[in-house]
């Protein structure tokens, strides 16, 4: 059974407007509540409250607002057809408050009909942990190299605070923290996180969770986040050549950049119809001509080409796909 059927306004006939009006707009929502736990002081904690229209009419998000600064939320898109998702961000202010904090987030929607959903989130700021910066970020890391940066923990208190693990998900994050001082009730902090080489390409937002001594308040969660870049790209990412004839020639050109000067070692592919013509110089950007001679057995073709690069053996494989037909059959289309 459909786990979610799409519903129609139709039926606000059936009910009170009262009564329609409290409830529609909440079944787009999975989840109406979110509790940060303990964060430390100027941490990025945030959360997106997931919706979903589930409706045949359109809907419209008119507007979100939040009933303690504490939270900064945010609509991630406003205008939603059937079956389209879309989120509200919220941010907890880790910068400007401390303590126990609770807020409400109203949201509008003004269309099909004017509705209210309240979402709640909760959360408790400390002030004698300190991140700095708030966030890891690693931007543009090239994939084969990784990256290191650092985050300063500051702790006040008990002079026996540790922090005795750093524990995360994501398997391509490596942590060493190191203590940089304890002095009067004051512990300090490195941590030294490391985005191994390797790690697949593309952006990532994790949570690494410090685990301290303190059996009230053990985890501390710190958001980590990064785009990691392919030191080798193609454009196309795969090459349709489309329809042709036996012993039909079509030519295409695959580009390859790099962000420093390299050199195209081979060109392959399993398929005799496929030749290539690569430059032999060293720059950041190669135009690769592909020829492909088409056989004379009619039918579809779907082969890899593979592309070796003198960067530290860098290899890319992309998809080369066309379709061979009769001569008469191919006129006729």
């Amino acid at each position: 059974m459909i786990r979610h059927l799409v519903m129609s306004f139709a039926f606000v006939g059936l009910c009170s407007q009262a009564a329609f009006a409290q409830q529609w707009a909440y079944k787009m929502f999975q989840e109406t509540s979110h509790d940060f736990g303990a964060v430390a002081r100027s941490a990025k904690s945030e959360y997106v409250f997931e919706m979903q229209n589930i409706f045949e009419e359109d809907i419209h998000v008119a507007g979100v607002r939040a009933s303690c600064g504490c939270a900064i939320p945010r609509i991630l898109k406003h205008d939603l057809k059937t079956w389209e998702k879309s989120g509200i961000l919220v941010e907890f202010n880790t910068r400007s408050f401390l303590g126990q904090r609770k807020a409400t987030i109203t949201v509008t929607i003004d269309r099909p009909y004017y509705a209210e959903v309240q979402l709640t989130i909760t959360g408790f700021i400390r002030g004698d942990v300190v991140f700095d910066p708030g966030t890891l970020k690693f931007d543009a890391v090239d994939q084969d190299e990784g990256a290191t940066q650092t985050v300063n923990v500051t702790y006040a208190g008990r002079s026996d605070w540790q922090i005795v693990d750093v524990r995360s998900a994501n398997t391509n994050l490596v942590v060493e923290p190191v203590e940089t001082q304890r002095f009067n009730g004051r512990v300090g902090y490195q941590l030294r996180v490391q985005v191994k080489p390797d790690t697949v390409a593309g952006f990532f937002s994790d949570e690494m969770v410090l685990i301290t001594n303190d059996s009230r308040q053990q985890k501390i969660p710190l958001l980590v986040e990064g785009n990691i870049v392919s030191p080798l790209t193609l454009s196309p990412s795969a090459l349709a050549l489309g329809a042709v004839i036996p012993g039909e020639t079509i030519s295409r050109k695959i580009v390859v950049r790099a962000n420093k000067p390299f050199r195209i070692v081979r060109v392959g592919c399993r398929d005799g119809c496929f030749q290539f013509n690569p430059s032999q110089e060293a720059k950041t950007l190669h135009l690769i001509p592909v020829h492909f001679t088409a056989g004379e057995q009619s039918g579809e073709v779907s082969q890899e080409i593979e592309i070796e690069t003198d960067l530290g053996g860098a290899t890319r494989t992309l998809l080369a796909t066309a379709t061979i037909r009769a001569e008469e059959s191919a006129a006729g289309q």
